[in-house]
């Protein structure tokens, strides 16, 4: 490459990690951010020699760059980038970025709701089974960082849909695709379509040698599954006929079918409970088939894998009354099966920053499950307007320990009180982690 010269535009996990594998493959990088890095940052890059702007993107000498690089959390529409295309500049994603220095063999996970959980439970099946693996993209460190590392043969990558948008070449062996449900509307002109469009990018420059998993009980994947090149391997609740391989339920038991390999396995020994787990189970079941993974350690991890932190996860026991942390819930898919999985009455936290949800597939739980609702955050609108018909007990509070304290008060033994907030937690907290540790905080205190 003649001029390597590149802009990374964002600070965050992503915008460093490809910072510093710029850096160590030769170009001369700036990275730009509007928020203010950290001292600890700011002061390793610097020693790099990478050339930084905090507060604004002002970068004029645009054609002399072979690309940029675009962090996830920085929107298309920003006017230095549309000004950049403008220019005819090449605008790529952090995850195109790092893959163009890997030949290491790549799962890619996408889909509204479960990436994390099945890229976690097929990154625990593959080291289970020996393959020296890294698990990164949203979650964890980042491609860039992985791959700067230089000792992985294989990658599991969680991928969103803005990880996904300017991606060019990025070529995964195995894509998942979990499901397609509104969600991060607001970064699509509430658009569904094209939040739809992002998510089957993962595929794209996939062919016949690769593999394609997906939910074929989805009615928006399968409105999508002509341009598909790659094998298909569809994985929900019957066979589908006319497909070889794939994954299903029968008589309590899921089934896993490729040409290399079929086995079963009761769903009471899964770990992982409810029917959307269900799903994750089989869609990791069928990537470690591709891989090659005996039927015993996928059976084995199948059960014997533990929950994630902030998805369905239990606290404890107060009273009585059960609370469980579902912070990561950011949209109304997440918390549609976290209600699903609860039996008992339900004191439901909620709230937080809105990404353009369609609260009416929850009418039906809440109507069923919910006896109060408790809203955590600044607009309490849009939910309240939801809701107003179903739940008469709504409270709005501005702070976590307020509203476990009135769950606690007003919940009767036998109930559980639901942290699952279908919304982004950046009105009163940093991240979905902090919110989550905050609510077990709270809880542990009563």
């Amino acid at each position: 490459m003649e001029n390597k010269k590149t802009l990374i535009i964002g600070g965050g996990i992503s915008g460093i990690g490809a910072a510093k594998l710029a850096v160590s493959k030769g170009y001369t990088t700036y990275l730009s951010s509007l928020s203010s890095l950290s001292k600890a940052n700011r002061t390793y890059l610097v020693n790099l020699g990478v050339n930084i702007e905090e507060g604004r993107h002002s970068f004029q000498d645009l054609n002399s760059l072979s690309f940029i690089v675009k962090s996830p959390g920085v929107p298309i529409s920003i006017p230095f980038l549309l000004e950049a295309k403008k220019n005819n500049v090449s605008i790529i994603s952090e995850i195109e970025f790092a893959s163009m220095f890997t030949d290491a063999h790549i799962t890619a996970i996408t889909g509204t709701n479960g990436k994390t959980t099945t890229s976690t439970l097929l990154y625990h099946i593959m080291q289970s089974s020996g393959f020296n693996v890294d698990l990164a993209g949203n979650i964890g460190k980042s491609f860039s960082e992985s791959v700067l590392e230089n000792k992985y043969t294989h990658y599991v990558l969680e991928l969103s849909s803005f990880q996904l948008d300017n991606i060019v070449r990025f070529k995964p062996d195995i894509a998942i695709l979990l499901n397609i449900d509104e969600d991060h509307l607001d970064r699509y002109q509430n658009d569904f379509q094209k939040y739809l469009v992002s998510k089957f990018k993962i595929q794209m420059n996939q062919n016949e040698e690769n593999a394609f998993i997906y939910f074929s009980d989805d009615p928006h994947i399968r409105t999508h599954l002509q341009n598909v090149k790659a094998t298909k391997y569809p994985f929900g609740n019957q066979k589908l006929q006319e497909c070889q391989s794939g994954a299903w339920c029968y008589e309590k038991k899921i089934i896993i079918q490729t040409i290399k390999n079929h086995f079963t396995m009761t769903i009471h020994n899964l770990a992982l409970q409810g029917s959307h787990n269900l799903y994750n189970s089989m869609a990791a079941s069928i990537a470690a088939t591709n891989l090659g993974i005996k039927n015993s350690i996928i059976q084995q991890s199948l059960s014997n894998f533990k929950g994630l932190e902030h998805r369905l996860e239990y606290v404890g026991k107060v009273a009585g009354i059960k609370f469980i942390n579902d912070s990561k819930a950011t949209n109304c898919n997440s918390v549609y099966y976290a209600m699903e999985s609860v039996s008992s009455p339900i004191i439901w936290i909620c709230g937080g920053v809105d990404k353009g949800n369609n609260y009416s597939i929850l009418n039906n739980l809440v109507d069923k499950k919910v006896k109060s609702i408790i809203y955590l955050g600044k607009n309490p609108k849009k939910i309240q307007n939801a809701f107003n018909d179903l739940v008469e007990d709504f409270l709005v509070v501005n702070n976590m320990k307020a509203a476990v304290n009135y769950s606690y008060q007003n919940a009767q033994p036998g109930d559980t009180v639901l942290l699952s907030p279908a919304c982004a937690s950046f009105d009163l907290f940093k991240n979905y982690e902090e919110r989550g540790n905050v609510f077990k905080s709270c809880v542990l205190e009563i």
